[in-house]
């Protein structure tokens, strides 16, 4: 989605509007306001951008082969606020999702991309951004992004055929680049701020706003509606571990390194993931996102895990 501070982020003082703070009551996640501390407005230095994935995300913002030169560079100052009044039950969740990734997702996906082929590996990556594609469309016709709602119906239409159901990328060689759109993004698009930020359980980084558009997007989705339909819900568990396994294995090594030269990795996660959802709100150009990876709660490691 990485998922960047070119522009600047959210201005300093900022607060979460009240339909914010319902959805994180609706998560379950209000009650722990108290637990908000002076100084939650944590201030830091903005970077060129944040964790992308391989076309980010893994895509979304996606991490994968970025370069940390790129991702620590001075943006000449800019400077922006994230409102964390939940930092110390945030930090509790994202030991536990940093103690799920170490000894569980983490080995899982070295695994995988060490024994499987580079060409299974792309198809993977390839086929699960095709299955993504009818909610990718739904939010560019949202925002009002003509041009790129036609990229990505495009896009459907010719991997769904010609890359016999995705598993091969025969759109972007005929003129239509992926791009990730989700409905966090649309609200972000019509000025919705992110108030205030949450980690979520195995998906990691997200504030109020992300939150909520992980939801309606899950709502969004035909495949995971036919699923429901015909009560075959292992389907929406395997392609979200699928899904998962594909981001993390894009990012093993820059996560890594993220996370040894970080002084403070929960705050370095929180300030990249902030910078990436800003870079893919306001649509980053191509040429923005190849120099800065791509997000992983979306990462989006974090956002989408498992």
């Amino acid at each position: 989605m990485l998922w960047q501070v070119e522009h600047g982020l959210a201005p300093k003082g900022i607060r979460a509007p009240r339909w914010a703070l319902a959805a994180a009551a609706a998560l379950s996640l209000a009650a722990l306001g108290g637990c908000a501390q002076p100084g939650a407005h944590d201030t830091y230095r903005g970077a060129t951008g944040g964790l992308i994935e391989a076309a980010s995300p893994g895509d979304q913002p996606q991490l994968a082969q970025s370069a940390l030169s790129d991702i620590y560079a001075d943006d000449g100052g800019s400077y922006g606020a994230i409102w964390d009044p939940l930092e110390p039950v945030n930090r509790f969740v994202f030991a536990i999702n940093d103690a799920l990734d170490t000894f569980i997702i983490k080995p899982i996906a070295v695994t995988y991309s060490f024994w499987t082929p580079d060409g299974v590996k792309k198809s993977v990556t390839n086929f699960v951004r095709n299955l993504d594609a009818p909610v990718v469309l739904a939010n560019d016709l949202m925002q009002g992004e003509w041009e790129r709602a036609e990229t990505t119906a495009s896009r459907f239409f010719i991997n769904s055929i010609a890359g016999f159901g995705g598993l091969f990328d025969v759109a972007s060689a005929s003129g239509y680049p992926y791009h990730e759109e989700d409905f966090g993004q649309t609200l972000g698009s019509y000025g919705v701020g992110p108030g205030l930020y949450i980690v979520l359980p195995l998906f990691g980084p997200s504030n109020a706003r992300d939150a909520v558009g992980l939801m309606v997007d899950s709502y969004l989705d035909p495949w995971n509606n036919y699923a429901r339909i015909e009560d075959t819900e292992e389907f929406i568990y395997a392609r979200g571990a699928l899904k998962g396994l594909d981001l993390r294995a894009r990012n093993i090594e820059t996560l890594d390194e993220i996370k040894r030269d970080a002084i403070d990795y929960y705050a370095r996660l929180r300030s990249l993931y902030t910078q990436r959802r800003e870079e893919q709100i306001r649509n980053a150009s191509d040429d923005e996102d190849a120099g800065t990876g791509t997000v992983i709660s979306e990462v989006e490691e974090q956002r989408t895990s498992l």
